[in-house]
């Protein structure tokens, strides 16, 4: 037998269970975990500026493609607590990230020893498991058992608290004999697939509510050829959006309070039965659920068991993995569209479409300072389906997923159900890590982007390439909006004349200067005519550099963004003026039809 110490064994175990990269800090408490990193080989480590950046980078890495599994390291105390919010963020949107802490030895853990916290203890209600590992000869089990958590049932983080005697005692370990643990995955049987599609095509006018549960169980094709086998019009939630082209078909836009189509919200009330799959029924994708669900029958389908029920009671629900249900699914769907049962769907996804190229939004306009729409208009312009957008919460994502367009999954990583100020640069920066090649595109609000703009120099060091639309309207935008229920505008104007940059007027802090003394490169537009041509220059100093570049358009500092003001999706309030012609939403999936 091997003997080596428990910190060597598990990064063997990382290496085995398909680990190619970490993000982190080092400390004195995880030093010995660092030792065995480097005597290994094989991972590759981005040094983080900010420990809770590397659990946001970790979370974007997994997010990039089927089968990730980011980590993220540091030391005993803070940060492990700095990691906290990464792992709540993970957790909402059932993203598999592992965070390995170091800790104060064992016979001080409870001394008060320098940096000693109960962090397996803080963890536990925003991870999957969260343990402080107190004897060496455990590393290993409590490694695989990591693994297996993170990867069955419906995924999610792990913590492994590793104190730094432990890390150092020598145990018999084999890596050559290691094997992963089976993974579980709950699947539906062809009996309750039959009950589903019977109530299915008792309707006249259903929907697909189609969620991150998909994109997760990587079985966005068999969701797409389910749609098309029956006909049926989807609806993909903000975490499944790109489960199918936005120019599809199918697709009638996404539904809710903020992040919605006008057109998807109009099509979903005139439906009478909604199959959610891998969906959670998100406040913000539902509002009202009196609104939401009345004249509707449901199934819903999803890995979490307590998951059905939840929010509200469906007809009938399913506790399955996405692919295990949608492989049911389309072969159900084949059979009895070969026998002639399936109804005809065609006069219902017609008229959907028909709402999508009537119930527009409008895009263009020449303001100057420039309104936030034009910017994606452009943004629509000048990058392609295979672009990867990342973004987190505020106006700026709530307006671009009203307006940008998506093709492909895992082409909108989108930070959900937790929303942290701040994931979007280093969670852009784990995406860009994980497919070096990509287009990746993050877009941020002024607000957002200050908050962990520090690891922009990580991108700068380790030349990680990507282009970052900043909107900067010297606010919080999103949380101004709301205040206006409270007539109130109060603590949440950023602005301020900034004596080193008396050419921003009160637009205040000068993230051109900024992100350039972190050693990337930014643009600042400030004539929307300009912003396609900041666009391309931006992608090619990011391909020539190979560092983050920042596009900066100082935007008109209020616009009140499309959302409801009364918490239902049948009350949204267009606050701008709406296309009334072609030209007004000129990079619409459809011409606007007058």
């Amino acid at each position: 037998m091997a003997r080596m110490t428990a910190a060597r064994a598990a990064v063997e175990i990382l290496k085995r269970e398909g680990v190619t990269d970490a993000f982190g800090v080092p400390g004195a408490a995880i030093n010995p975990f660092y030792a065995a990193l480097k005597a290994s080989g094989g991972i590759a480590h981005t040094l983080a500026r900010h420990v809770e950046g590397a659990s946001h980078m970790a979370e974007g890495y997994t997010r990039t493609h089927p089968g990730n599994i980011g980590v993220c390291v540091g030391t005993s105390g803070p940060a492990g607590t700095d990691m906290i919010t990464g792992l709540y963020s993970a957790t909402g949107d059932s993203i598999p990230i592992l965070c390995i802490t170091g800790q104060a030895p064992t016979a001080v853990i409870h001394k008060e020893d320098f940096q000693a916290v109960d962090i397996a203890s803080i963890a536990k209600p925003v991870t999957k498991m969260a343990v402080t590992v107190l004897e060496a000869a455990q590393v290993p089990g409590v490694f695989q058992q990591a693994f297996h958590l993170m990867r069955s049932a419906r995924p999610g983080p792990v913590l492994i608290d590793l104190p730094i005697d432990v890390q150092l005692t020598e145990i018999e370990f084999d890596p050559e004999t290691y094997e992963p643990l089976p993974v579980y995955k709950p699947a539906a049987t062809r009996a309750q697939i039959e009950k589903a599609v019977t109530l299915l095509n008792e309707s006249e006018r259903p929907l697909i509510v189609a969620g991150g549960g998909v994109i997760n169980a990587d079985a966005a094709e068999l969701l797409v050829e389910f749609a098309e086998l029956t006909g049926i019009p989807v609806v993909p939630t903000l975490m499944g959006w790109g489960l199918l082209p936005d120019d599809h078909e199918l697709n009638a836009g996404m539904v809710g309070l903020q992040t919605s189509h006008r057109y998807g919200n109009a099509t979903f009330l005139e439906s009478d039965f909604v199959l959610g799959i891998g969906n959670r029924w998100a406040n913000r994708h539902t509002g009202k659920l009196d609104v939401y669900t009345a004249g509707r029958k449901f199934v819903h389908v999803d890995i979490e068991p307590t998951q059905i029920g939840r929010i509200f009671a469906p007809d009938y629900g399913i506790a399955s993995d996405a692919k295990a249900a949608l492989e049911l699914f389309v072969e159900v769907a084949r059979e009895l569209k070969a026998a002639g049962r399936l109804p005809d769907r065609t006069e219902w996804a017609a008229a959907a479409q028909e709402r999508k190229a009537t119930l527009q939004r409008r895009t263009h306009f020449d303001d100057i300072p420039i309104k936030p729409q034009r910017v994606y208009e452009e943004m629509n312009k000048a990058f392609g389906p295979e672009t990867r957008y990342v973004s987190t919460i505020g106006l700026s994502q709530i307006a671009g997923a009203q307006m940008l367009h998506v093709y492909r999954p895992r082409h909108w990583i989108n930070c959900g159900q937790a929303g942290p100020l701040g994931w979007t640069v280093p969670a852009a920066l784990g995406v860009a890590k994980a497919d070096p090649e990509a287009s990746v595109v993050a877009l941020s609000g002024d607000y957002d982007f200050q908050f962990m703009l520090e690891e922009l120099a990580v991108g700068a060091q380790h030349k990680i390439p990507y282009v970052h639309v900043l909107v900067n309207n010297s606010y919080l935008g999103l949380i101004r909006q709301a205040q206006r229920a409270f007539d109130i505008d109060f603590q949440v104007n950023l602005e301020f004349e900034n004596i080193n940059a008396p050419e921003l007027g009160v637009y205040g802090v000068d993230h051109v200067r900024v992100a350039e003394g972190l050693g990337c490169k930014a643009i600042r537009v400030t004539d929307p005519a300009e912003l396609g041509a900041a666009f391309e220059q931006a992608k090619k100093l990011a391909a020539e550099y190979r560092v983050p570049v920042v596009v900066e358009a100082i935007l008109e500092r209020v616009t009140n963004i499309s959302m409801s003001t009364t918490n239902d999706i049948g009350n949204v309030v267009e606050f701008e003026e709406l296309a009334t012609e072609p030209g007004h939403a000129p990079t619409s999936i459809k011409t606007l039809k007058v």
